[in-house]
């Protein structure tokens, strides 16, 4: 079943538009200061693993072309892991591999990729290819996901991550975004993975949206995205609800997955996170923000702010 979203279906839900998330979010409550700890990949699992956060274990920091054979070396030994640009955006960059029993190495889509192919993807990373904004960049090379088994009916090859806002230290909104055929494996939704909400106090998903029409099932397992719980969800609230002392910024995003093995690992803060997951909850953001900035005094704990999503910012629905 489908649903096509438009102009007048947006507005009805109170869409917080990208001029005034710039304006009155990003701009009023992120100091500069802090943007270089979430912007880099490697400096924000620093704090994270500081804060007793869990975090994908980083093999190798790729700086010059020369230290491209002492990062194969040092995942020779591993069955599967990521290459990814430390101060990259929107997905771009990530390559995420596996070995095959020949020692070949593959990609998420099962394309092999030859020690040419890696070294020039590695020298593209560092020159600044897929860095925020075109400067020199490092390349990481770290522990690959293997998501948690809940997931594997409703995913295409990649690993699902779950993208949580936190205005003020209070969780307001997440979503569920999973990888496609079209996305490459990867949980992108400018590269059409599928976004799904997810109920804040229950921890399950709601709706999906791929592009802008909304679903309800996988468009490649063909299996329903909806009434999926989410394993470990206190973890995450608590989690993301955490990265307000430790990032210090007043409004950004949390992204987050499940290992079967490790369970909830923080994967990066993003000081501008997009503004999809509306779609996804088909609720707008514009009210769970002003709910918060109504508040005469905010809870200061973690676990008070989780009981505020729970209690007060999940019930929050835009009238129809």
């Amino acid at each position: 079943m489908k649903f096509l979203l438009n102009g007048p279906k947006l507005r009805k839900l109170g869409v917080l538009g990208m001029n005034a998330r710039n304006v009155d979010y990003i701009q009023k409550y992120n100091s500069r200061r802090s943007y270089p700890n979430a912007d880099s990949k490697m400096r924000a699992k620093t704090l994270a693993r500081k804060a007793d956060i869990a975090v994908p274990e980083l093999y190798q920091v790729v700086y010059s072309i020369g230290q491209f054979r002492s990062a194969i070396a040092s995942v020779s030994d591993k069955q599967s892991f990521v290459i990814k640009p430390d101060r990259g955006s929107g997905g771009e960059g990530v390559l995420v591999l596996s070995r095959e029993n020949d020692g070949t190495l593959v990609t998420s889509s099962g394309r092999s990729v030859s020690d040419e192919e890696l070294k020039m993807h590695v020298a593209n990373t560092i020159s600044g290819l897929y860095s925020l904004a075109g400067q020199p960049d490092r390349a990481l090379f770290e522990y690959k996901i293997e998501f948690d088994p809940v997931f594997e009916a409703i995913s295409y090859q990649g690993v699902p991550d779950v993208r949580i806002i936190v205005f003020l230290g209070i969780p307001v909104l997440a979503m569920l975004r999973l990888p496609t055929k079209q996305s490459d494996g990867r949980a992108n939704l400018h590269q059409g993975a599928v976004g799904v909400g997810i109920h804040m106090a229950e921890g399950k998903t709601t709706f999906g949206v791929s592009g802008m029409e909304q679903i309800l099932e996988h468009p490649d397992t063909k299996n329903p995205i909806t009434n999926v719980s989410i394993p470990h969800w206190d973890r995450m609230l608590d989690i993301a609800a955490s990265c307000y002392e430790v990032f210090e910024l007043g409004y950004f995003g949390v992204d987050l997955v499940v290992d079967r093995y490790r369970g909830p690992m923080m994967l990066e803060v993003n000081v501008r996170p997009g503004l999809a997951i509306q779609l996804a909850n088909r609720v707008g953001l514009k009210s769970r923000l002003k709910m918060v900035e109504a508040q005469k005094e905010l809870p200061t704990t973690v676990k008070d702010r989780i009981d505020f999503t729970k209690n007060v910012i999940a019930p929050i629905r835009i009238k129809n």
